[in-house]
Order: C-alpha cells, then structure tokens, then sequence
C-alpha cells in the first residue's frame, strides 16, 4: 500500500510522483517535438526538398515517409518492451532519448534529391525508422514509470503529465517552425528547415539530465526482489494478457485524430486557402489550452473512471472534427481557432490524458511495459498512415472535409467501443493491477 505523500511529492516508500511525471513530461516533449518537425516539414517541406515530383503526388510520398516510423514501431516494442520488463524503465527511457534525438539531428544534415538523388529519401527513411524505434518505447515506458511512482488515487492524475508533455512538444516545434515557413524559398528550403531538427539536440540534453536522476520504480524493484521479473515478457503478455492487448490496440486508434490535427487538417487549411503560419498558429494555440485541460481531465478520471472520461474524449472528437474543418473554408479566423481549442484541447484532450493510466493498468507490473509499448504502437500504425492514406482518398483537398471526418469518425467508433470492453481500474491498487487474468508465478516463464 502506498504510503502518505509530503508536501515534497515523494511518500514514505521513497516514490516520486512530481519528478517522474516531469521526466515523463520532458521525455514526451522530446518525441513530439521531433515528431511534429517531422510532420509539419512531411506536409510543408519534404515534398520540395526530397522528391522529385510535385503536387499530392510528392505530398503523398512525403506522408509515406512519415508512416514508416509507425512501420518500425511495433517491432522497436517488442525489443524495448523486454528490456523495459527485464532490467528495468529506466535505463530503457534513458536509451530511447538518445535514438529520438540523434535521429531527429541527423535528419537536419541530409542532402536534397538535387544533390544526391534516391540516396536522399532512402536516408530520410532511415532516420525516420530510428525515430519509430526510439517512439515504440517512450510513452509505454514513461507511462509505466510514472504510473508505478504515483500514488494510487493519483495515477491518471500524473500519467496525464505523460501526454501533457505531448502538447509541450507540439507548441515548441510549431513556434520554431513558424518562422521557417515565412522564409524566402531559397532560404525555406536551403538551411532555414534544418534548424529546427537541429534544435532539438538541446531538448535532449535537458530530458535526458531531468531522467537520469530519476530512481527505478519501487513497482519494478519489488517484483525483481521477489523474482517475479519475467525472462520472456512477451510470452506471459500473451498468455495472459492477449486479450488486453487486443483492447489497446483498438483504442490506439483514437491516435488518429491527433495526426488528423495535427498533419492533414495543416494540409488541408493550406489547400482551402489559409495560410501557412495561420494552421501552425491554430495548433499551438490548441495544444496550449490542453496544457491545462489535459491535468483536469486527469483528476477526473481518477474520480468517476478512466473509461467515461476517453469515450467521452473520442466522441467529441468524432462529433466536432467536421466543424472544425468546415470552418477552414468560411473565411473567419477567430471561429477556425475557436473550433481548433473545442474539438482538440475539450475533446481529444480527454482520451489523450486518459490512456496512460487506462492502458497501463490493464497489465501487471512484470509485462506492464511490454503489454502498452506492443498494443499502442501496432494500433498507433493506422495514425501514422492517416495522412497517405486520407490525402490518396482526397482528403486535402476542397471539400476533402468530409473525407477526413468520417475516417476520424470511424477510428473514434472503434475505440469507443473497445473501451467500453475493458475493466474499470480506478480504484483498484497499483500491486493488484493486472491480476485478475494472470497466473502465479509470473517470473516462471523460461
């Protein structure tokens, strides 16, 4: 049982819930950081730089290259999810810091196709796929950590840091990117994208500080004083946790929509006419309000459930995207930010503070980090192909509105769904968590 927390954030038995929901925070901020510089340059940069083509034809293989990370995602989970379950979360997080950033600078000192032909989107999706591997563990193993630190009427509360770090990450990228895009050309597509990838070696070096000072899991060092690490994690996951896996792979879907914001309604603002800074503009300021709405959402869920709060959040989703996207075209700026803030820091926001601590607690300590790194990244793979797979369908273009909403409706419907299936764990404690399906000892698997 948990023992009383102090003024200081830390209790009696030595967890740490403020430091590492700020690791986490940091961590996060790191991998989105580098993925939205990514993302912004796959939907405004890429197309000019890296290919030889023009138009949606250009746009879609630059898109592609964004989904080749969520390709090596599920592979980077099931290798940084044993070693997470094995020696622990945080050498594990210390590790994938490093890949996201030396991924992302090495991306910054690429040649262009004019200057060294295929050569240069063949590397560019080589650096994107250690982006993926670095992403397959971070938030699975952030999230464990935190939520193994927190106490137990606390945990959605501070896994929600988690994915508030998310946000963190968004509103830098896009404030150092927003003056990028306003370059001339020869400046735009010359040095001036480089930088922001070059950046983010400076995020790394402060996440990577903040972590390293962050002790083991109390959780994790208690199933390894007792024997109960598993040798194979995977095999126990799957033995007895297939179900749950299942579970959060459906519900990863409702990633979509943060991609859908995030990338394609960018694209899509800039084929109805809006321009370029505007759409970064809107995502910043969105992502700034779920600064705030995101630790709110998290309390919540740790009063009435986690599984009310994330329907809740992929249903406003659903329900506003088409809103949303309709105002791009309305030639009114006040009501495009109004509706960005409503469907993603009042809605999406929801299920994003949510899933940390609802998929995690899906699973024992043992496969705890394999069970959420190996379900969010296989479902997260349909996030990363949105944007091929929307612009093919016409998604970006005008009137691709609708395109675009009823594939978000879709994705949210099936993790409405796959939620509703689940266990309610809110006032479960944190060493019975996972339990009710799993087999004793856990530890036992050659």
């Amino acid at each position: 049982m948990a023992g009383p927390v102090t003024d200081s954030g830390e209790n009696q038995e030595g967890k740490t819930p403020v430091r590492a929901a700020l690791a986490s925070f940091m961590g996060s901020a790191v991998e989105y950081y580098d993925f939205f510089v990514f993302g912004s340059a796959a939907a405004l940069i890429f197309p000019h730089v890296f290919f030889p083509s023009t138009g949606d034809a250009a746009l879609v293989m630059s898109f592609a290259t964004f989904a080749f990370a969520y390709v090596a995602r599920p592979v980077g989970a099931i290798f940084v999810g044993h070693f997470g379950d094995r020696i622990g979360r945080r050498k594990v997080l210390l590790f994938t810091l490093l890949l996201m950033g030396g991924g992302t600078f090495l991306i910054g000192c690429l040649p262009s196709y004019d200057q060294a032909g295929w050569i240069a989107p063949a590397l560019l999706v080589f650096c994107r796929l250690l982006q993926g591997l670095s992403a397959a563990g971070e938030q699975a193993g952030a999230s464990s950590l935190t939520l193994e630190h927190a106490p137990d009427d606390k945990r959605s509360f501070y896994t929600s840091w988690t994915l508030t770090g998310t946000q963190g990450g968004q509103i830098l990228a896009a404030l150092v990117f927003i003056p990028v895009v306003a370059l001339p050309d020869e400046i735009k597509y010359g040095i001036g994208w480089r930088i922001p990838f070059w950046l983010s070696a400076v995020v790394v070096v402060v996440a990577f500080f903040i972590r390293s000072r962050l002790n083991e899991t109390p959780e994790f060092e208690e199933a390894k004083a007792n024997n109960e690490v598993a040798k194979l994690p995977l095999a126990v996951l799957l033995r007895d946790h297939w179900a749950d896996v299942l579970r959060v792979i459906c519900c990863a879907f409702i990633a979509a929509v943060s991609t859908v914001f995030g990338n394609l309604a960018i694209a899509y603002g800039v084929a109805v006419g809006m321009v370029d800074s505007i759409t970064l503009w809107l995502v910043v300021a969105a992502n700034f309000v779920a600064l705030f709405t995101q630790p709110m959402f998290g309390r919540l869920a740790d009063r009435v459930g986690r599984k009310p709060v994330f329907v809740y959040g992929a249903v406003a989703s659903a329900v506003m995207m088409p809103f949303y996207l309709l105002s791009m075209s309305q030639g009114s700026e006040l009501l495009v930010f109004a509706l960005a803030i409503v469907t993603f820091s009042f809605g999406y926001a929801a299920a994003n503070a949510t899933w940390p601590s609802f998929y995690g607690e899906m699973f024992s300590t043992p496969v705890r980090f394999s069970g959420v790194a190996i379900g969010t990244q296989i479902g997260f793979m349909l996030a990363g192909f949105t944007p091929s797979i929307v612009t093919a369908l016409g998604g970006v273009k005008e009137g691709g509105w609708v395109v675009t909403a009823g594939y978000t409706a879709v994705v949210c419907l099936v993790a409405s769904v796959a939620a509703l299936t689940a266990r309610e764990t809110k006032d479960v404690r944190t060493a019975d968590l996972g339990l009710r399906t799993s087999r004793a000892p856990q530890g036992a698997v050659a």
